[in-house]
């Protein structure tokens, strides 16, 4: 089976806190929780942070984002995964570098550093806690096609992508979520938004997280919300 790389956009809703340690001075720097966490137990020790977020106080091209990042990780020895993203705050906007492959959160200084060395300029530190935000990323996606139409993410085992036939905005998004719930067997995932830049166009697609999914459950999925979207 032949691993294809996408590049395209999800689009998450999280409820985001922001680090207070392990830090550069006065900078603004979001984690961004794990959406597998609520397998694996509320009492799992967190060592390592998932995905991170340094607030810019500019936009930053994604072209720039990736070859500052292959730049560390040639001249560090790292496997950094950087792709720009945009963080949504009712109607308010943060720029940012979503950082992943940060292997302690006593790390995130020195990685923050090697970004600075680079020319980022941070915005300045803001307390958030608990607080709903929708988060954009710009990335690139390394996928197995398992059948027309289900991806399954060729880096992470938890992962498939659906397509689906239309455009859905967020509200209509969230509101299909929970009827396709209310009529599954297995409601145990956890689910966004997102595209694929394909053939010169655009496929709209959902991310499926769940360990070990069947791929009966993701073509449920899909054939749920198809059946809604027509």
């Amino acid at each position: 089976m032949a691993t294809k790389e996408l590049l395209g956009k999800i689009i998450i809703q999280e409820i985001i806190d922001t680090i207070e340690e392990n830090k550069l001075p006065n900078t603004f720097v979001i984690n961004v929780p794990d959406p597998y966490k609520h397998y694996y137990g509320r009492f799992t020790e967190i060592v390592k942070p998932v995905s991170i977020i340094f607030v810019t106080k500019t936009p930053n091209s994604f072209e720039k984002i990736l070859r500052v990042t292959k730049r560390i990780n040639q001249k560090y020895n790292l496997n950094l995964d950087g792709a720009k993203c945009e963080v949504t705050m009712n109607s308010r906007k943060l720029e940012g570098i979503r950082v992943k492959g940060i292997s302690r959160f006593h790390e995130i200084e020195q990685i923050q550093q090697y970004y600075k060395d680079e020319d980022y300029d941070f915005a300045k530190y803001e307390k958030l806690n608990d607080t709903e935000v929708l988060i954009r990323i710009n990335r690139f996606f390394n996928v197995d096609e398992v059948e027309k139409g289900i991806y399954h993410s060729h880096d992470e085992d938890e992962v498939y992508y659906i397509e689906m036939p239309r455009y859905m905005g967020w509200e209509e998004f969230k509101k299909l979520t929970q009827e396709v719930k209310h009529n599954i067997f297995d409601t145990n995932y956890d689910i966004a938004k997102g595209i694929f830049y394909v053939n010169h166009g655009i496929s709209e697609i959902l991310r499926i997280v769940k360990p070990k999914a069947s791929l009966e459950l993701i073509k449920t999925i899909q054939k749920k919300y198809i059946e809604k979207l027509h």
